[in-house]
């Protein structure tokens, strides 16, 4: 019997430690701000840094698209046989020609309008990465500050079981409770300590998240975020909400963008039907043994449209053009939908977190502050107690997922109406 107490003691003092052990091996963290965090992300981001060259790839093309054709230099000689160059019956030949190349149907002007309009839907492409991006990581952040809420939360459930094994162990002592009592605190105790364990993981994989979002290294100093969880007051209109995502969002602006693109295309289609005039100039002199004489050309080539007028291009460019215009429609109705649900969300999270507030939290409390102190004093069971605690339990953590989707609620509507890289005048909310 003695055996088993030390055994029993053993493990209480054990589960007892361990956070405190946990806590002095873990390395230093890096703590940061959202804020912080985002600006980060958008200077080392390696997704959105590959996605930049997008955009200098785009301003290079307009670059080519505004060159003109090269002139065409060509230079030739040639000498006969010397026994017949000497009898005077056929000259010694040089030549130079240089060819120009004249557009027409305006195609440098057409190629010029694709490839600033695909410049500009390179450039609101990159600004929907940012969208996206920032978005990804204000709700990473917010992952890491629900899952720091429930390592405090199973951290506070573990002491004030841990408080129970202590004051259960001194009524053993004096023969006032069963054995088998303490025991069952203890396994409660070590139930509780596997939720610390599962909480302290679910912090470890979301700092985790960050970091790569952040382009970080794994190896480097894990990543912590401070501050509060966004809590914002003014009401958010939905209309409103719309309107601005119609707006702002630059992936719908893009693909407007796209739409003038594929105008631009179909002119500049149309103007590579159109033939393009050849003109050449050429001196040509002769030298024989006893006369000289020089010949000055002008040359005009044209190919004749006959079979090919860029027929092809030019219905490839017509469909595109109807294309977008179908896309354009179908992404205006997932932005409306879009708006919709999250709005929606938005509603449910807030009503969600202000009942539990409200209604909930400090009655669950109450309950198990009572039934904590009825069961010291030996009015209740330990059933009654740890259903007491695990009902305050449920409720404060679905408190801390309430608060954390309101924030993220919070953050998707910047992110659906665009305002997150375009504010407009008074924000959002």
């Amino acid at each position: 019997m003695k055996h088993g107490w030390l055994v029993s003691l053993s493990v209480g003092v054990s589960v007892w430690l361990l956070p405190a052990l946990l806590c002095a091996q873990s390395p230093p963290l890096d703590q940061i701000k959202i804020e912080q965090a985002v600006q980060e992300a958008l200077d080392h981001n390696l997704n959105l840094l590959a996605e930049r060259y997008n955009v200098s790839v785009a301003e290079a093309r307009v670059i080519t698209a505004g060159l003109r054709p090269n002139p065409v230099l060509s230079t030739s000689a040639s000498i006969v046989d010397h026994a017949i160059f000497h009898s005077g019956t056929s000259p010694y030949d040089e030549a130079v020609r240089i060819d120009f190349v004249f557009e027409r149907g305006g195609k440098r002007e057409r190629r010029l309008e694709v490839a600033e309009n695909a410049r500009a839907v390179a450039q609101l492409q990159l600004l929907n990465t940012i969208r996206t991006l920032v978005l990804d990581v204000e709700k990473a952040c917010v992952e890491i500050l629900l899952a720091k809420a429930n390592v405090t939360l199973a951290q506070e459930n573990l002491q004030s079981l841990n408080n129970v094994v202590d004051i259960n162990t001194h009524r053993v002592r004096t023969g006032d409770l069963a054995e088998v009592e303490l025991q069952r605190t203890r396994l409660a105790a070590l139930q509780f300590q596997n939720q610390v364990r599962k909480s302290e993981s679910d912090l470890m994989v979301a700092r985790k998240e960050l970091q790569a979002l952040l382009g970080r290294a794994l190896q480097e100093a894990a990543v912590d975020v401070v501050g509060d969880l966004r809590r914002d007051t003014q009401p958010v209109n939905q209309d409103t909400l719309l309107h601005q995502a119609l707006s702002l969002r630059p992936d719908f602006q893009a693909l407007q963008r796209d739409q003038a693109r594929s105008t631009a295309e179909l002119r500049s289609q149309i103007a590579q039907g159109k033939v393009d005039y050849t003109i050449g100039a050429e001196y040509h002199r002769q030298e024989g043994n006893v006369k000289e004489g020089n010949v000055f050309a002008l040359y005009f080539s044209a190919p004749l449209p006959v079979f090919n007028r860029n027929q092809g291009e030019i219905a490839r460019a017509q469909q595109e053009q109807e294309q977008i215009a179908v896309k354009l429609r179908a992404l205006e109705a997932d932005i409306r939908k879009e708006v919709q649900t999250t709005y929606q969300r938005y509603a449910i999270s807030q009503e969600t977190m202000q009942r539990i507030e409200t209604q909930m939290l400090e009655q669950a409390q109450d309950v198990r502050n009572t039934m904590e102190y009825t069961y010291r004093r030996g009015s209740s069971s330990l059933v009654e107690f740890l259903d007491a605690q695990r009902t305050f339990n449920e409720t404060r953590q679905g408190y801390n997922e309430a608060r954390a989707d309101y924030a993220k609620s919070l953050y998707q509507l910047d992110a659906v109406s665009g305002a997150s890289v375009n504010p407009p005048a008074g924000g959002v909310h």
